[in-house]
């Protein structure tokens, strides 16, 4: 008789540590054999470790076996390979000879399933039930991309954190797929594990405020220079604010620049500052340190150290990000959303320039459907009730004006110019303008 194996994927210490919760949770059903398969999704996978080779990995009992999606594709990049379709079966045989799965039948858990690789394994096992678990603030929005009906209805469930309490995820639920809380106390309790097998950091002061950097450059989102000067502004943040010991843990990947000029930044304000290299988790330092003050744009730590860890947070830098978010559509749109809402301004410190909460699930079903109003048309006239309430100067910056005409909502360009975009005559007459305009240019 066929056995069972589940195979649970993750990219992150984070994500590893939400599925070990989600186990020690009793989530899942015991099968026979339970696997880790992880995935590197760096830009090059070669020069940088393994998930289950770095600091903090504790989780391992919780699988019987971990395997590496990066050896199994070889040469080809986990974020860019997938199959063609006539050769999906081929694969999927490949797959069970290498991993030994033999006749068994598979349930895959899986992170960001409507991109490669947790969507190229999802298609490989053409017949396993799926769940979803969210790493991160993602999960509050909408689904990314129009999801194959042949995977998004066999998603069962979608596991998350309470990370903002009382709001409910907007991810899959076109398939009507239902969200289940991971509790917090078992995420806590991984978290605590995680944190005894990190090796010794370096001295950390007492009481400091911890910066957050998270490699926007990569993302194209700012210049390198920009993201530079936001890690400055974060530190004079926190230095107005009264704190004289600093910690900066940079992205993995930033270039080391980054810290330099933090250093300079630092000798000129009279600042004691440490710069942390080690990869780890941040909330091991919050476990660790107990920052007085924690500092980010939209990172999931802030939102971690805020609800989990019960720390002073503080954001900065997300007006310019929600501006420069390319397209609309960007899945950061709602984490930088989210940020901006909840959390305190750092520069500001106003505790008044925070949304409401009672406005906050309106404001995110607004912001989702505007992202993705193809898969999400039924949120058309909860929308339409939100804009007309409360779109003014704190919440127009969640929006684009060119978006929202798009979408003949409330905001747009004005009822009485309406027609314009629709009518033949005036669109005539403006491609006649444009082509006198660009004839005497030319002249």
């Amino acid at each position: 008789m066929p056995g069972t194996t589940q195979i649970f994927c993750a990219s992150t210490l984070y994500g590893v540590a939400t599925l070990a919760a989600a186990i020690d949770s009793d989530l899942f059903e015991e099968p026979d054999r339970r696997v880790l398969l992880v995935f590197n999704n760096s830009a090059t996978p070669e020069t940088t470790p393994a998930l289950d080779e770095m600091p903090g990995f504790a989780p391992r009992e919780h699988f019987d076996e971990v395997l590496s999606w990066n050896e199994a594709i070889r040469p080809f990049h986990p974020g860019a390979w997938t199959p063609r379709a006539d050769d999906i079966p081929l694969f999927e045989r490949y797959l069970r000879m290498l991993w030994n799965l033999g006749d068994d039948h598979v349930s895959l858990v899986l992170e960001s399933i409507q991109v490669a690789p947790a969507l190229t394994v999802a298609q490989l096992f053409t017949d396993a039930p799926i769940d979803v678990y969210a790493d991160g603030l993602m999960s509050y929005g909408p689904t990314r991309n129009k999801l194959d009906p042949l995977v998004g209805t066999r998603v069962r469930r979608l596991l998350h954190l309470d990370l903002v309490p009382g709001l409910t995820p907007m991810l899959l639920t076109e398939f009507g797929v239902p969200a289940h809380l991971v509790p917090t106390p078992a995420f806590l309790k991984v978290l605590g594990e995680v944190t005894e097998t990190v090796p010794e950091l370096p001295a950390l002061p007492g009481d400091p405020a911890l910066l957050l950097g998270q490699y926007l450059s990569a993302l194209n989102i700012l210049s390198p220079e920009e993201e530079e000067d936001l890690h400055v502004r974060m530190m004079r943040g926190a230095v107005a604010r009264g704190h004289r010991t600093v910690v900066f843990k940079p992205h993995p990947t930033a270039p080391a620049r980054y810290s330099r000029a933090l250093e300079t930044e630092a000798e000129k304000l009279g600042v004691d500052l440490t710069v942390l290299d080690t990869p780890v988790l941040a909330e091991v330092l919050f476990d660790r340190a107990r920052p007085a003050l924690v500092v980010g744009c939209f990172s999931t730590a802030l939102f971690t150290a805020s609800a989990f860890y019960d720390l002073p947070v503080a954001r900065i830098g997300t007006e310019l990000l929600l501006e420069r978010l390319t397209p609309y559509q960007n899945s950061n749109r709602v984490p930088t959303t989210l940020a901006d809402a909840l959390l305190p301004g750092l520069e500001s410190g106003a505790e008044d320039d925070v949304l409401p909460a009672e406005r906050l699930p309106g404001l995110l079903t607004a912001v989702g459907f505007t992202m993705q109003p193809q898969i999400y048309p039924e949120l058309r006239d909860q929308a339409e009730q939100f804009l007309a309430r409360h779109l003014g100067p704190r919440t127009r910056r969640y929006f684009k004006k060119r978006r929202l005409t798009a979408l003949g909502l409330p905001g747009g360009i004005p009822q009485r110019l309406a027609f314009l975009p629709r009518n033949s005559t005036a669109r005539r007459v403006v491609r006649r303008a444009r082509a006198l305009r660009n004839k005497a240019v030319r002249r």
